[in-house]
């Protein structure tokens, strides 16, 4: 039998690791979402501000708003990644069926695709 045959997924002890990497990263995601609609909700009915603060305010609020945007986006990432371990079909490319390195769903939990699909991903869309 041929020791390099490839896997077709990852084992459940392996599975148990990213699922204990992604509950940590969303955890950190949800402080950050938490904190940023925080950052939104600044009292204005206080009659202290002055125009040029309002504006600066207003200004922030929008930042704030759309890192908030990008914050909840990240969250529901995450949060499908967990689907995929539960349905054990995490770390499979949506693209090319192989299973994504070790490595790259370390660096990104959430991925959905190898380096491989996301190059086959980008040409397709470039030949629209």
């Amino acid at each position: 039998m041929d020791n390099k045959q490839e896997k077709v997924r990852y084992s459940d002890d392996e599975l148990q690791e990213f699922k204990e990497l992604i509950l940590a990263k969303l955890e950190q995601a949800q402080a950050n979402y938490d904190r940023l609609m925080d950052d939104i909700k600044i009292d204005e009915s206080n009659p202290t501000f002055k125009m040029m603060e309002e504006g600066a305010s207003t200004m922030q609020k929008e930042i704030s708003s759309q890192q908030a945007g990008r914050q909840m986006d990240f969250i529901r990432k995450l949060q499908a990644a967990l689907m995929r371990i539960e349905n054990k079909t995490y770390g499979v490319c949506r693209i090319t069926g192989k299973l994504i390195p070790k490595e790259r769903l370390l660096a990104v939990p959430h991925t959905t695709l190898s380096l491989e699909g996301k190059e086959i991903e980008a040409r397709n869309k470039k030949n629209y």
